[in-house]
């Protein structure tokens, strides 16, 4: 499977053939393991790999159950944690001492070097996944502290663990359009993700490199642009403020990225306003609303702000999308 996105399915396969097909394909992109399903005659099942540096895939497939034993792990160990995010279904982890029965949303870690035993069920007729591979050399917890955390579950709702649960929903969208510099960012910002929400739930945080840590809190600034982007007093002096930095080290924060804080605050907001523009079911709102409503004080200025950018003033962007 090549390029940033490969997408692969079943489709294809005759059906008696599926799923053995499947079992070689998690075999190669996963870790060699045994699979049964009561599915077997009649299986079904898609993935999408995102290339490297990402290490994701998103699977759905019929319900079936996997075991690694050390037999597989003696044939083939990429010596590598994973972490599991369930999008539909439910599924039974079991490695070492841990269990853990996650539902829609919940997330687990497990590792390619010890047995496990996993079960996948349906609550829609598929089960739904997404998995991060996490190399063990490239994780900054050191001294196998990562294996205390084996199948158990993992917080979502707040902190690094909501920040990795959007990542890990928007990465294979977000590398269709990214170069090769992006992409490599894009890569290492998982794993410091990963990294902070298992050194959190380890009660060790100061241990993480100082990269590591910035690293998660750009995404956790990116994050407060995202959903702040219409309140017009935005701008770097309240981000600093509300992350309790000063506006100098918000500025060496984003040293290392493509645009500056208010640069990325504007893209934004001008990405927002273009959608809405060309979004016919808003028709009725006018150029003027649409400016206000993402957080532009003075419709001039964003006039000549989105001319800038997409080459058409507003009005010629919502006619020429009418058309």
């Amino acid at each position: 499977m090549t390029g940033p996105v490969a997408v692969v399915d079943t489709d294809g396969i005759a059906v008696p053939d599926r799923f053995g097909w499947w079992h070689d394909m998690v075999g190669q992109e996963v870790m060699p393991v045994s699979l049964r399903s009561p599915y077997a005659d009649r299986f079904r099942g898609s993935a999408a790999v995102v290339g490297p540096p990402g290490g994701l895939a998103v699977f759905d497939f019929s319900p079936l159950s996997a075991q690694r034993l050390p037999v597989h792990i003696r044939r083939a160990d990429p010596e590598a944690y994973f972490l599991v995010l369930v999008r539909g279904g439910a599924v039974r982890l079991e490695q070492g001492r841990g269990v853990a029965c996650l539902e829609p949303r919940g997330m687990a870690v497990f590792s390619t070097s010890r047995p496990l035993s996993c079960e996948f069920q349906d609550h829609d007729g598929s089960v739904r996944l997404t998995l991060l591979r996490l190399p063990r050399t490239l994780m900054p917890l050191a001294d196998g502290r990562v294996d205390r955390l084996l199948a158990v579950p993992l917080p979502t709702e707040t902190g690094s663990g909501a920040l990795l649960d959007l990542y890990l929903t928007s990465l294979p969208g977000a590398v269709r359009t990214s170069g090769p510099a992006e992409l490599a960012r894009l890569g290492a910002v998982g794993t410091d993700l990963a990294a902070s929400l298992l050194a959190a739930r380890l009660g060790d945080q100061e241990s993480l490199p100082p990269e590591t840590r910035r690293g998660v809190l750009r995404q956790r600034i990116s994050r407060f642009i995202d959903r702040h982007l219409a309140d017009p007093a935005l701008d770097p002096a309240a981000i600093a403020a509300h992350h309790h930095i000063s506006l100098r080290t918000l500025h060496q924060l984003f040293q290392s990225e493509p645009e500056s804080v208010a640069a990325t605050i504007r893209r934004r907001r001008l990405e927002r306003c273009h959608a809405d523009l060309t979004d016919p079911s808003l028709r009725h709102r006018t150029i003027g609303e649409t400016a206000l409503r993402w957080g532009f004080r003075h419709p001039a200025d964003f006039s000549r702000a989105f001319r800038r950018a997409y080459g058409m003033p507003p009005s010629e962007i919502r006619a020429a999308s009418s058309r």
